[in-house]
């Protein structure tokens, strides 16, 4: 484990600027294929022990697959919209669970339809009604997942554009739903993440949740069978990745790896084979499909295309950070994260409050039997994160040597220095993004059964909205290059 030391490690990095061989008269079409709470784990090409992705794996191996991209936060709906905007959350006055997105935040599909592309929503919106401005059609989807209209839509599309398609499965979002495209695994044979209580109910939850993550992998399969039908597929990105970790405890709303890295692949034109380890945030999409399609990338997008990756699968040019941020769902929370290299910094600007998502509380299955062994003290230290009061106000982790995030370094002097050095990266990106920790936050909606509170309960001041962050343009550190 390394000391990190910003000022030791300039490099002389060069930007080679890759060219692509493909006719730049004919525009691409893009599929981007968003799932709903599938973790990035949890797929047979990042390594799953437990489902059976075949569809994917397959794309996988037919183009790039990313182990290092990040969500900026864990959270659907604000997941999306900083997606759709390139933007951080704080920053799109979308920060919370259900916000809709404000008037007047671009979108990038808008900037596509106005270019001269076909584009589509279909499947999950959650991002409000703004998004019809963005899209010639916007469909809920047919079937259990919203998928069953997709290939529809492809075949139906106007032949003289090109297209963006936006499909957003449902899968795999709970209450579960059964059927025929998806496998069925028996609750006996799965393998359960250490974070999680090992019982009957949480192997029958995951099961039940595998099984849909097998209906997403059909659909796959299904869309490149009608590209390849229509002749389009060679000439067509397909872009798949989920909107935040797996709905379980400790997973999903959370800044851990479990919580808030996404499953990344794409395949098309010129793309690289293989797989890649360099780090890429949700709000580099934008950028880089609007660069890939010739258009200007709009100033109000703090991501940075990462094309030349594309190209290049060992381009080590893009990024040295990440950053990510946990607001409300369902509780109140406010949680800042920055990765470098193998080092992970969390904030947690309530240190003196459980940190809970409906998901680990006793509404659902896994999270009700993870309380009751708790409560018959026969839980492991690796599953009592969700009742720990106090928490620690910082941690700091070696991915390296901690995969799953268990051992918190906040403490140990023999990293104060990649303490101080991260402290100081977030506090950069907080200033230059404009982020703030809200005076009177959104309060908690539900107790720990996911019953509601009594009384009148309505959304409180949002992160940002005490520095005016929806106008900030400025993307906070990127680079080492980038730190004052």
């Amino acid at each position: 484990m390394g000391i990190i030391c910003f000022n030791k490690l300039y490099a002389n990095d060069h930007q080679t600027n890759l060219v692509s061989n493909r006719d730049t008269t004919t525009k691409p079409n893009f599929i981007f294929f968003i799932t709903d709470d599938i973790g990035w784990e949890d797929l047979g090409c990042y390594g799953s022990p437990n489902v059976k992705t075949p569809n994917i794996d397959r794309l996988a191996a037919k183009g790039l697959k990313f182990e290092n991209a990040y969500l900026t936060t864990s959270s659907c709906s604000p997941s999306r919209s900083s997606i759709i905007t390139g933007r951080y959350p704080h920053n799109t006055g979308a920060p919370e669970l259900h916000d809709p997105l404000p008037k007047g935040q671009v979108m990038f599909p808008q900037l596509l339809k106005e270019a001269g592309y076909y584009t589509v929503l279909s499947g999950k919106n959650h991002m409000g009604p703004q998004t019809k401005h963005a899209f010639d059609m916007i469909s809920p989807g047919k079937g259990p997942g919203g998928e069953e209209d997709w290939n529809e839509i492809i075949e139906n599309r106007p032949k003289d554009k090109p297209f963006f398609f936006w499909f957003a499965s449902h899968d795999a979002h709970r209450d579960w739903q059964t059927n025929d495209k998806g496998v069925m695994y028996n609750p006996d044979d799965i393998i359960v993440p250490p974070m999680l209580y090992n019982g009957p109910q949480t192997r029958k939850d995951l099961a039940a949740y595998y099984h849909e993550v097998s209906r997403a992998d059909y659909y796959m399969g299904e869309i490149v069978k009608e590209l390849k039908k229509q002749g389009i597929l060679e000439n067509t990105y397909i872009i798949f990745m989920s909107d935040n970790g797996s709905p379980f405890p400790r997973n999903k709303g959370r800044l851990y790896d479990s919580g808030i890295k996404t499953p990344f692949i794409v395949y098309g034109p010129d793309v690289d084979k293989g797989s890649t380890t360099a780090l890429i945030s949700s709000v580099d999409i934008a950028p880089t499909i609007l660069h890939l399609t010739g258009n200007e990338i709009d100033d109000h997008m703090q991501g940075a295309s990462f094309h030349s990756i594309l190209q290049d699968k060992e381009w080590s040019g893009h990024r040295d950070f990440v950053f990510a941020e946990h607001n409300w769902h369902v509780f109140q929370a406010h949680e800042r994260m920055v990765r470098y290299k193998d080092w992970v910094y969390i904030r947690n600007a309530f240190p003196e409050r459980q940190n809970l998502l409906g998901e680990s509380t006793r509404q659902f299955p896994a999270g009700l039997e993870l309380w009751d062994a708790h409560e018959k003290k026969l839980t492991s230290p690796e599953q009592e994160d969700v009742f720990l009061v106090p928490r620690e106000r910082e941690e700091l982790y070696n991915l390296g040597t901690d995969p799953y995030q268990f051992k918190n370094l906040a403490s140990d002097k023999k990293h104060q220095e990649s303490l101080d050095s991260l402290r100081k990266v977030m506090e950069q990106w907080i200033a230059e993004t404009g982020d703030s920790v809200p005076q009177h936050p959104t309060p908690d909606r539900d107790d720990v059964n996911g019953k509601r509170l009594p009384g009148v309960w309505k959304k409180g001041e949002k992160a940002g909205a005490s520095k005016q962050a929806e106008k900030v343009k400025l993307k906070g550190p990127l680079r080492i290059q980038d730190l004052r």
